[in-house]
């Protein structure tokens, strides 16, 4: 490992330790020149999940776009900001299980609403009339429908 300081090759590692999430190893170095301390982390790495997106390009995942989404339809919600990462940490998470190496934005799209639709019914709604691109008002009352017609199933089953 490099020191950040004077670029020297050779350092030994003083303390070793998980971080708080056990996704990472943290570890704090000593540079053999200089005498220099600094924290160097250590991940497993994992191959990209790739993207195929609806014009037929290719682009790596990126949690921070999906993220992005769902914030903007849950603007002026009650949901957290850590609900929805926790959101997209579940999704993530359920893509890599997939094993599969490319998964399509289609795919990701309704793992969102999946997740939405269990948090915030009208955050659902926001972000289903992007994704699904409702051309006029009676595409977007059928999904009002689906929603209404869960939700009472739901009810009746109590």
């Amino acid at each position: 490992m490099k020191c950040p300081y004077c670029q020297y090759s050779e350092s030994k590692v003083i303390d070793s330790r998980p971080t708080d999430e056990d996704e990472k190893i943290r570890r704090r170095r000593e540079c053999m020149r200089c005498g220099k301390r600094f924290t160097t982390y250590e991940i497993v790495e994992t191959t990209p999940l790739m993207v195929l997106k609806k014009n037929g390009t290719i682009e790596a995942f990126n949690r921070d776009k999906l993220l992005k989404g769902l914030l903007r339809a849950c603007e002026k919600r009650p949901v957290s900001l850590r609900c929805l990462e926790q959101m997209v940490d579940r999704i993530e998470q359920r893509l890599k299980n997939s094993l599969e190496g490319e998964v399509s934005s289609h795919k990701i799209g309704e793992l969102a609403m999946e997740e939405l639709r269990r948090v915030d019914q009208v955050a659902y709604v926001r972000f289903a009339s992007v994704y699904r691109e409702f051309q006029d008002i009676n595409s977007f009352m059928d999904e009002l429908r689906k929603i209404l017609e869960e939700k009472e199933r739901e009810d009746n089953n109590l």
